[in-house]
Protein backbone atom coordinates (compact mmCIF):
# COMPACT_ATOMS: atom_id res chain seq x y z
CA UNK A 1 0.00 0.00 0.00
CA UNK A 2 1.48 3.29 -0.78
CA UNK A 3 0.82 6.68 0.64
CA UNK A 4 1.05 10.04 -0.70
CA UNK A 5 4.06 12.41 0.35
CA UNK A 6 2.49 14.75 3.24
CA UNK A 7 0.72 11.65 4.65
CA UNK A 8 4.36 9.38 5.09
CA UNK A 9 5.95 12.80 6.27
CA UNK A 10 3.29 12.69 8.89
CA UNK A 11 4.67 9.32 10.10
CA UNK A 12 7.74 10.01 9.80
CA UNK A 13 7.26 13.01 12.12
CA UNK A 14 5.83 10.56 15.15
CA UNK A 15 9.64 9.10 15.09
CA UNK A 16 11.43 12.72 15.48
CA UNK A 17 12.38 12.45 11.74
CA UNK A 18 13.19 16.44 10.45
CA UNK A 19 10.96 17.48 8.34
CA UNK A 20 9.62 20.47 6.56
CA UNK A 21 6.56 22.09 7.76
CA UNK A 22 3.16 21.75 5.07
CA UNK A 23 -0.28 22.11 4.77
CA UNK A 24 -2.38 19.25 2.51
CA UNK A 25 -4.83 21.26 0.20
CA UNK A 26 -7.74 19.55 -1.46
CA UNK A 27 -9.42 22.67 -2.47
CA UNK A 28 -7.57 26.11 -4.27
CA UNK A 29 -9.63 28.30 -2.21
CA UNK A 30 -8.07 26.56 1.14
CA UNK A 31 -4.40 27.37 -0.63
CA UNK A 32 -4.17 31.05 0.45
CA UNK A 33 -5.39 30.72 3.89
CA UNK A 34 -2.41 27.70 4.24
CA UNK A 35 0.03 29.74 2.66
CA UNK A 36 -0.37 32.91 4.97
CA UNK A 37 -0.32 30.56 8.15
CA UNK A 38 2.70 28.75 7.55
CA UNK A 39 4.54 32.16 6.35
CA UNK A 40 6.60 32.69 3.28
CA UNK A 41 8.79 34.42 2.17
CA UNK A 42 9.00 30.73 -0.23
CA UNK A 43 6.31 28.14 -0.24
CA UNK A 44 6.92 25.01 -2.87
CA UNK A 45 3.37 23.74 -3.87
CA UNK A 46 3.76 19.75 -4.87
CA UNK A 47 0.95 17.57 -6.52
CA UNK A 48 0.43 14.22 -4.55
CA UNK A 49 -0.20 11.34 -6.49
CA UNK A 50 1.15 7.94 -6.00
CA UNK A 51 4.26 8.18 -8.61
CA UNK A 52 7.43 9.28 -8.73
CA UNK A 53 9.22 12.56 -10.96
CA UNK A 54 6.11 14.94 -10.34
CA UNK A 55 8.86 17.63 -10.44
CA UNK A 56 10.04 16.71 -14.22
CA UNK A 57 6.40 15.90 -15.04
CA UNK A 58 3.94 17.57 -17.76
CA UNK A 59 0.30 18.70 -17.44
CA UNK A 60 -1.94 17.05 -20.15
CA UNK A 61 -4.06 20.27 -20.10
CA UNK A 62 -2.92 23.69 -21.18
CA UNK A 63 -4.35 25.66 -18.29
CA UNK A 64 -2.05 23.88 -16.13
CA UNK A 65 1.14 25.89 -17.68
CA UNK A 66 4.35 24.12 -17.97
CA UNK A 67 6.46 24.10 -15.01
CA UNK A 68 5.75 20.38 -13.68
CA UNK A 69 4.20 18.65 -10.82
CA UNK A 70 5.98 20.78 -8.52
CA UNK A 71 6.76 24.27 -8.00
CA UNK A 72 8.33 27.24 -6.01
CA UNK A 73 5.88 30.20 -4.95
CA UNK A 74 7.25 33.71 -3.99
CA UNK A 75 3.54 34.84 -2.96
CA UNK A 76 0.62 34.34 -1.70
CA UNK A 77 -0.98 35.28 -4.46
CA UNK A 78 1.23 32.84 -6.66
CA UNK A 79 0.48 29.99 -4.80
CA UNK A 80 -3.21 30.23 -5.56
CA UNK A 81 -2.39 30.76 -8.87
CA UNK A 82 -0.90 27.69 -9.35
CA UNK A 83 -3.42 25.55 -6.63
CA UNK A 84 -6.08 26.40 -9.22
CA UNK A 85 -3.63 25.32 -12.09
CA UNK A 86 -3.00 22.58 -10.16
CA UNK A 87 -6.01 20.43 -9.49
CA UNK A 88 -7.90 18.44 -11.27
CA UNK A 89 -6.04 18.48 -13.93
CA UNK A 90 -3.93 15.24 -15.12
CA UNK A 91 -0.03 15.33 -14.58
CA UNK A 92 1.85 12.70 -16.57
CA UNK A 93 5.54 11.86 -15.17
CA UNK A 94 7.71 8.90 -15.96
CA UNK A 95 5.84 6.56 -13.55
CA UNK A 96 2.11 7.09 -14.32
CA UNK A 97 2.18 5.90 -18.04
CA UNK A 98 0.89 7.95 -20.97
CA UNK A 99 -2.22 8.34 -18.94
CA UNK A 100 -0.76 10.32 -16.55
CA UNK A 101 -2.81 10.76 -12.85
CA UNK A 102 -5.37 13.21 -11.83
CA UNK A 103 -4.44 15.45 -9.42
CA UNK A 104 -6.80 15.72 -6.29
CA UNK A 105 -4.44 17.09 -3.65
CA UNK A 106 -1.88 19.27 -2.92
CA UNK A 107 0.64 19.58 -0.16
CA UNK A 108 1.81 23.30 0.14
CA UNK A 109 5.31 23.05 2.16
CA UNK A 110 7.70 25.83 3.45
CA UNK A 111 10.56 26.45 1.12
CA UNK A 112 14.28 25.63 2.18
CA UNK A 113 17.61 26.67 2.01
CA UNK A 114 19.13 23.46 0.60
CA UNK A 115 23.27 23.50 0.79
CA UNK A 116 23.56 19.87 -0.33
CA UNK A 117 21.56 17.28 -1.62
CA UNK A 118 21.91 13.71 -0.87
CA UNK A 119 19.44 10.14 -1.60
CA UNK A 120 18.47 7.76 0.82
CA UNK A 121 16.87 4.98 1.03
CA UNK A 122 15.65 1.88 3.20
CA UNK A 123 14.14 -1.36 1.75
CA UNK A 124 13.68 -5.07 2.44
CA UNK A 125 16.81 -7.05 0.70
CA UNK A 126 15.38 -10.78 -0.39
CA UNK A 127 18.84 -11.77 -1.16
CA UNK A 128 19.97 -11.27 2.62
CA UNK A 129 16.41 -11.11 4.09
CA UNK A 130 17.49 -8.16 5.94
CA UNK A 131 16.86 -4.40 5.58
CA UNK A 132 19.30 -2.50 3.85
CA UNK A 133 20.06 1.28 3.32
CA UNK A 134 20.83 2.09 0.03
CA UNK A 135 22.64 5.70 0.22
CA UNK A 136 24.40 8.26 -2.41
CA UNK A 137 25.39 11.91 -2.52
CA UNK A 138 23.27 12.13 -5.69
CA UNK A 139 20.55 13.54 -4.34
CA UNK A 140 17.48 15.16 -6.41
CA UNK A 141 18.80 12.54 -9.43
CA UNK A 142 16.63 9.36 -10.56
CA UNK A 143 18.80 6.26 -8.23
CA UNK A 144 18.36 4.14 -11.83
CA UNK A 145 20.46 6.92 -13.35
CA UNK A 146 22.97 7.00 -11.06
CA UNK A 147 23.27 3.50 -10.57
CA UNK A 148 23.26 2.94 -14.42
CA UNK A 149 26.51 5.42 -15.06
CA UNK A 150 27.84 6.10 -11.58
CA UNK A 151 26.88 2.51 -9.21
CA UNK A 152 30.58 3.75 -7.76
CA UNK A 153 28.51 6.57 -5.79
CA UNK A 154 25.73 4.49 -4.51
CA UNK A 155 26.70 2.95 -1.08
CA UNK A 156 24.42 -0.14 0.56
CA UNK A 157 24.69 -2.28 3.47
CA UNK A 158 22.21 -4.47 5.75
CA UNK A 159 21.34 -4.83 9.28
CA UNK A 160 21.42 -7.48 11.17
CA UNK A 161 17.79 -8.24 12.61
CA UNK A 162 19.51 -9.51 15.86
CA UNK A 163 20.95 -5.90 16.87
CA UNK A 164 19.32 -4.01 15.29
CA UNK A 165 20.67 -0.30 13.60
CA UNK A 166 23.75 1.03 15.46
CA UNK A 167 25.87 3.54 15.93
CA UNK A 168 28.17 2.57 13.44
CA UNK A 169 25.33 2.11 10.64
CA UNK A 170 25.01 5.90 11.26
CA UNK A 171 28.63 6.61 10.75
CA UNK A 172 28.44 4.32 7.92
CA UNK A 173 25.98 6.94 6.39
CA UNK A 174 27.83 10.19 7.16
CA UNK A 175 30.77 8.95 5.93
CA UNK A 176 29.15 7.91 2.58
CA UNK A 177 27.46 11.39 2.71
CA UNK A 178 30.84 12.99 3.59
CA UNK A 179 29.26 14.54 6.77
CA UNK A 180 31.18 15.63 10.04
CA UNK A 181 31.20 16.92 13.19
CA UNK A 182 27.69 18.21 14.03
CA UNK A 183 25.99 17.11 10.83
CA UNK A 184 27.43 13.46 11.28
CA UNK A 185 25.65 12.93 14.70
CA UNK A 186 22.66 14.19 12.92
CA UNK A 187 23.27 11.36 10.40
CA UNK A 188 23.78 8.99 13.34
CA UNK A 189 20.14 10.26 15.12
CA UNK A 190 18.01 10.44 11.55
CA UNK A 191 19.65 6.52 10.90
CA UNK A 192 18.26 5.44 14.07
CA UNK A 193 15.01 7.22 13.88
CA UNK A 194 14.24 5.96 10.08
CA UNK A 195 15.17 2.33 10.88
CA UNK A 196 12.62 2.36 13.57
CA UNK A 197 9.57 3.92 11.90
CA UNK A 198 10.85 1.31 9.42
CA UNK A 199 10.38 -1.56 11.51
CA UNK A 200 7.29 -0.45 13.88
CA UNK A 201 5.15 0.50 10.69
CA UNK A 202 6.32 -2.91 8.69
CA UNK A 203 6.97 -0.75 5.62
CA UNK A 204 8.12 -2.24 2.78
CA UNK A 205 10.20 0.51 1.23
CA UNK A 206 10.94 4.14 2.29
CA UNK A 207 12.99 6.44 0.17
CA UNK A 208 13.90 9.52 0.95
CA UNK A 209 14.91 11.71 -2.32
CA UNK A 210 16.26 14.75 -1.69
CA UNK A 211 17.67 14.71 1.95
CA UNK A 212 18.90 17.71 2.55
CA UNK A 213 21.63 19.75 4.25
CA UNK A 214 19.89 23.19 4.98
CA UNK A 215 22.00 26.60 4.82
CA UNK A 216 21.52 26.91 8.67
CA UNK A 217 23.53 23.12 8.82
CA UNK A 218 20.30 21.14 9.67
CA UNK A 219 19.44 17.65 7.97
CA UNK A 220 16.08 17.47 6.53
CA UNK A 221 13.88 15.21 4.32
CA UNK A 222 13.11 17.02 1.94
CA UNK A 223 10.84 14.34 0.33
CA UNK A 224 9.43 11.10 1.39
CA UNK A 225 7.40 8.01 -0.45
CA UNK A 226 6.52 5.36 1.94
CA UNK A 227 5.40 1.25 0.24
CA UNK A 228 3.42 -0.44 3.40
CA UNK A 229 3.61 -4.35 3.43
CA UNK A 230 0.30 -5.26 2.53
CA UNK A 231 0.31 -8.57 4.64
CA UNK A 232 0.62 -6.42 7.85
CA UNK A 233 -2.07 -3.76 7.12
CA UNK A 234 -4.36 -6.03 9.90
CA UNK A 235 -1.42 -4.74 12.83
CA UNK A 236 -2.18 -0.71 11.62
CA UNK A 237 -4.97 0.35 11.24
CA UNK A 238 -3.67 3.88 11.57
CA UNK A 239 -2.32 2.74 8.74
CA UNK A 240 -5.25 1.51 6.39
CA UNK A 241 -6.85 5.08 7.28
CA UNK A 242 -4.80 6.57 4.87
CA UNK A 243 -5.41 4.90 2.18
CA UNK A 244 -6.67 6.70 -1.05
CA UNK A 245 -8.40 4.84 -3.34
CA UNK A 246 -8.69 7.59 -5.92
CA UNK A 247 -5.01 6.91 -6.47
CA UNK A 248 -5.63 2.73 -7.54
CA UNK A 249 -6.95 0.87 -10.28
CA UNK A 250 -10.73 -0.07 -9.02
CA UNK A 251 -10.21 -3.46 -10.30
CA UNK A 252 -7.43 -3.47 -8.03
CA UNK A 253 -9.75 -2.36 -4.75
CA UNK A 254 -11.94 -4.93 -6.24
CA UNK A 255 -9.50 -7.63 -5.76
CA UNK A 256 -8.54 -6.68 -2.43
CA UNK A 257 -12.10 -7.16 -0.83
CA UNK A 258 -11.78 -10.61 -2.18
CA UNK A 259 -8.39 -11.17 -0.99
CA UNK A 260 -6.93 -11.78 -4.13
CA UNK A 261 -3.08 -10.84 -5.25
CA UNK A 262 -3.84 -9.04 -8.44
CA UNK A 263 -2.13 -6.52 -10.20
CA UNK A 264 -3.67 -4.23 -13.46
CA UNK A 265 -0.98 -4.62 -16.76
CA UNK A 266 -1.18 -3.29 -20.13
CA UNK A 267 -1.74 -6.08 -22.35
CA UNK A 268 -4.72 -8.29 -23.80
CA UNK A 269 -4.61 -12.05 -22.32
CA UNK A 270 -6.30 -11.76 -19.20
CA UNK A 271 -4.90 -14.73 -16.22
CA UNK A 272 -6.24 -16.62 -13.52
CA UNK A 273 -3.77 -18.41 -11.94
CA UNK A 274 -2.93 -20.39 -8.31
CA UNK A 275 0.44 -19.35 -7.16
CA UNK A 276 2.66 -16.38 -7.67
CA UNK A 277 5.38 -18.90 -9.22
CA UNK A 278 3.17 -20.55 -11.32
CA UNK A 279 1.53 -16.99 -12.15
CA UNK A 280 4.66 -15.17 -13.14
CA UNK A 281 5.49 -18.06 -15.59
CA UNK A 282 1.88 -17.85 -17.39
CA UNK A 283 2.79 -14.37 -18.26
CA UNK A 284 6.43 -15.03 -19.54
CA UNK A 285 5.08 -17.78 -21.72
CA UNK A 286 2.02 -15.45 -23.16
CA UNK A 287 5.10 -12.94 -23.39
CA UNK A 288 7.37 -16.04 -25.30
CA UNK A 289 4.46 -16.57 -27.79
CA UNK A 290 4.43 -12.58 -28.82
CA UNK A 291 1.29 -11.49 -26.52
CA UNK A 292 0.76 -9.45 -23.55
CA UNK A 293 -0.99 -10.20 -20.16
CA UNK A 294 -3.69 -8.12 -19.29
CA UNK A 295 -2.97 -8.75 -15.40
CA UNK A 296 -1.11 -10.88 -12.51
CA UNK A 297 -3.90 -12.27 -10.58
CA UNK A 298 -3.00 -15.40 -8.10
CA UNK A 299 -6.39 -16.73 -6.86
CA UNK A 300 -4.54 -18.26 -3.70
CA UNK A 301 -4.18 -22.23 -2.86
CA UNK A 302 -7.14 -22.07 -0.88
CA UNK A 303 -9.63 -20.35 -3.28
CA UNK A 304 -13.55 -21.02 -2.48
CA UNK A 305 -16.21 -20.86 -6.05
CA UNK A 306 -16.86 -17.68 -4.73
CA UNK A 307 -13.00 -16.07 -4.80
CA UNK A 308 -12.81 -17.86 -8.16
CA UNK A 309 -15.82 -16.26 -9.56
CA UNK A 310 -14.81 -13.20 -8.25
CA UNK A 311 -11.68 -13.44 -9.45
CA UNK A 312 -13.16 -13.85 -13.12
CA UNK A 313 -15.21 -10.94 -13.16
CA UNK A 314 -12.44 -8.64 -12.55
CA UNK A 315 -10.61 -10.11 -15.71
CA UNK A 316 -13.75 -9.58 -17.55
CA UNK A 317 -14.72 -6.15 -16.11
CA UNK A 318 -11.33 -4.86 -18.41
CA UNK A 319 -12.37 -3.81 -21.30
CA UNK A 320 -8.97 -4.58 -22.89
CA UNK A 321 -9.11 -8.17 -22.26
CA UNK A 322 -9.32 -10.09 -25.42
CA UNK A 323 -9.06 -13.66 -24.35
CA UNK A 324 -8.49 -14.97 -20.85
CA UNK A 325 -6.24 -18.27 -19.70
CA UNK A 326 -7.03 -20.12 -16.86
CA UNK A 327 -3.79 -21.95 -15.35
CA UNK A 328 -4.58 -24.12 -12.76
CA UNK A 329 -2.28 -26.60 -10.78
CA UNK A 330 -4.50 -28.31 -8.05
CA UNK A 331 -2.76 -29.06 -4.70
CA UNK A 332 -4.66 -27.65 -1.63
CA UNK A 333 -6.90 -26.01 -4.99
CA UNK A 334 -9.24 -28.88 -6.20
CA UNK A 335 -9.62 -28.46 -9.94
CA UNK A 336 -13.26 -28.88 -9.83
CA UNK A 337 -13.61 -26.04 -7.45
CA UNK A 338 -11.98 -23.93 -10.38
CA UNK A 339 -13.74 -25.37 -12.88
CA UNK A 340 -16.88 -24.85 -10.87
CA UNK A 341 -16.38 -20.93 -10.03
CA UNK A 342 -14.81 -20.64 -13.97
CA UNK A 343 -18.57 -21.72 -14.97
CA UNK A 344 -21.04 -19.57 -12.32
CA UNK A 345 -18.58 -16.57 -13.37
CA UNK A 346 -19.25 -17.15 -17.30
CA UNK A 347 -23.06 -17.70 -16.72
CA UNK A 348 -22.89 -14.80 -14.33
CA UNK A 349 -21.26 -12.07 -16.64
CA UNK A 350 -21.40 -13.98 -20.21
CA UNK A 351 -18.35 -14.62 -22.17
CA UNK A 352 -17.18 -12.65 -24.99
CA UNK A 353 -13.81 -13.42 -25.78
CA UNK A 354 -11.60 -16.66 -26.37
CA UNK A 355 -10.98 -18.80 -22.80
CA UNK A 356 -8.61 -21.24 -22.63
CA UNK A 357 -8.34 -23.93 -19.46
CA UNK A 358 -5.60 -25.58 -18.47
CA UNK A 359 -6.32 -27.83 -15.39
CA UNK A 360 -3.50 -30.23 -13.70
CA UNK A 361 -3.56 -31.97 -10.02
CA UNK A 362 -5.84 -32.75 -7.62
CA UNK A 363 -9.27 -33.92 -9.09
CA UNK A 364 -8.02 -32.74 -12.44
CA UNK A 365 -10.45 -35.28 -14.48
CA UNK A 366 -13.68 -34.44 -12.05
CA UNK A 367 -13.08 -30.58 -13.64
CA UNK A 368 -12.24 -31.54 -17.16
CA UNK A 369 -15.63 -33.22 -17.01
CA UNK A 370 -17.48 -30.37 -15.22
CA UNK A 371 -16.19 -28.09 -17.93
CA UNK A 372 -17.04 -30.68 -20.63
CA UNK A 373 -20.69 -31.05 -19.89
CA UNK A 374 -21.06 -27.55 -19.18
CA UNK A 375 -21.78 -26.33 -22.58
CA UNK A 376 -19.60 -23.29 -22.68
CA UNK A 377 -17.42 -22.51 -25.87
CA UNK A 378 -14.05 -23.11 -23.64
CA UNK A 379 -10.37 -24.54 -25.47
CA UNK A 380 -9.15 -26.96 -23.10
CA UNK A 381 -5.60 -27.13 -22.80
CA UNK A 382 -2.76 -30.56 -22.30
CA UNK A 383 -0.36 -27.82 -20.56
CA UNK A 384 0.74 -24.72 -20.05
CA UNK A 385 2.85 -24.34 -23.14
CA UNK A 386 -0.01 -25.86 -25.30
CA UNK A 387 -2.40 -23.09 -23.08
CA UNK A 388 -0.50 -20.52 -23.69
CA UNK A 389 -0.06 -21.00 -27.62
CA UNK A 390 -4.03 -21.58 -27.89
CA UNK A 391 -5.46 -18.24 -26.06
CA UNK A 392 -2.27 -16.45 -28.30
CA UNK A 393 -3.95 -17.69 -31.72
CA UNK A 394 -7.99 -17.49 -30.19
CA UNK A 395 -6.81 -13.78 -29.34
CA UNK A 396 -4.98 -13.02 -32.56
CA UNK A 397 -7.80 -15.34 -34.59
CA UNK A 398 -10.27 -13.07 -33.18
Amino acid sequence: MNVHEYQAKGVLKEFGVPVSRGVAILKASDAGAAARELGGPLWVVKSQIHAGGRGKGKFTEKEAGDEGGVRLAKSVAQVEAYAAQMLGKTLVTAQTGPAGKQVNRLYLEQGANIAKEFYLSLLVDRATSRVAFVVSTEGGMDIEEVARHTPDKIVTFSVDPATGVMPHHGRAIAKALGLSGGLAQQAETLTAQLYAAFIAKDMAMLEINPLIVSGEGQIMCLDAKISFDSNALYRHPDIVALRDETEEDPKEIEASKHDLSYVALDGAIGCMVNGAGLAMATMDIIKYYGAEPANFLDVGGGATKDKVTAAFKIITADPQVKGILVNIFGGIMKCDVIAEGVIAAVKGVGLEVPLVVRLEGTNVELGKKIIADSGLDVISADDLDDAAQKIVAAVKKA
